[in-house]
C-alpha cells in the first residue's frame, strides 16, 4: 500500500526569520537594509561617458607612422600563403615603409589549433621578425582580443580577410584595415599622405 499524501494548507507561507534576530550577522542585516532603500528620483544620476582618444585628429590618427605595426589574424596568413605573398616583403610594397607584423598569443593558439595542415601557417608566425604580443584575458578568441587591442591602443593597423572583423573594427574610429585582393595587400581607411595607392 502506498503512501498517503497529505492535503496541501491554503494558503500557508514559509515562516521567515526575523531581521532583528540575533542569528543574523550585521553586516546581513545592513545589506538588507540598503536594499530596502529606494533610489532619489530627483538625484542627479553619473553616468561613465568613454573618454576621446587624444591621437584622434577628427578620424585621422596621429599616432599611425612607420616602423608600422601590423596586427596580423589567423585567416589572413592562410591567405597570404594562397595567394602566394611574402607577409613582410608585400606589406612594405603596400606601405612603402617598415612593417612590423605583431601577432597575438590568441592568434597562434588558433594557428596550432588548425593542426598539421596547417604548418606553414604555423611556421610563418614563428618567423623571428614577427613581433609576439602576449595575451592575459581568459579563452582563445582572437576576433574579441584584437578588437579589444585596437580599442585600447590605436597604434596598429588590423590586416584581415574576415568580414565580421572587418565590420567590428571599421566601427573604431582611426583604425586602417589590411585586406587582400587582386593577389596584392591593399589598405582601408588609411590617411592619403601615407602608403601606396588604392586601387
Amino acid at each position: 500500500m502506498g503512501k498517503q499524501k497529505k492535503a496541501r494548507k491554503y494558503a500557508v507561507m514559509k515562516r521567515m526569520i526575523s531581521l532583528r534576530d540575533q542569528r543574523i550577522n550585521e553586516k546581513e542585516r545592513a545589506k538588507a537594509a540598503a536594499k530596502k532603500k529606494k533610489e532619489d528620483p530627483s538625484a542627479i544620476k553619473e553616468r561613465e561617458v568613454p573618454q576621446h582618444p587624444s591621437c584622434l585628429f577628427f578620424q585621422y590618427n596621429t599616432q599611425l607612422g612607420p616602423p608600422y605595426h601590423i596586427l596580423v589574424d589567423t585567416n589572413f596568413i592562410n591567405f597570404s600563403i594562397k595567394a602566394k605573398l611574402d607577409l613582410v616583403q608585400s606589406m612594405m610594397d603596400c606601405l612603402y615603409a617598415k612593417c612590423i607584423p605583431c601577432i597575438t598569443d590568441c592568434v597562434m593558439a588558433e594557428i596550432e589549433k588548425l593542426g598539421q595542415r596547417y604548418r606553414v601557417a604555423l611556421r610563418i608566425a614563428k618567423d623571428p621578425r614577427f613581433e609576439r604580443l602576449p595575451c592575459t584575458h581568459k579563452g582563445t578568441y582572437a576576433d574579441d582580443c584584437l578588437v579589444q587591442r585596437v580599442t585600447q591602443h590605436k597604434c596598429y593597423i588590423v590586416a584581415t580577410v574576415d568580414k565580421e572583423l572587418k565590420r567590428r573594427i571599421r566601427k573604431i574610429p582611426g583604425v586602417p584595415i589590411m585586406y587582400i585582393s587582386r593577389h596584392r595587400y591593399n589598405i582601408e581607411r588609411m590617411p592619403d599622405d601615407y602608403g601606396a595607392p588604392r586601387f
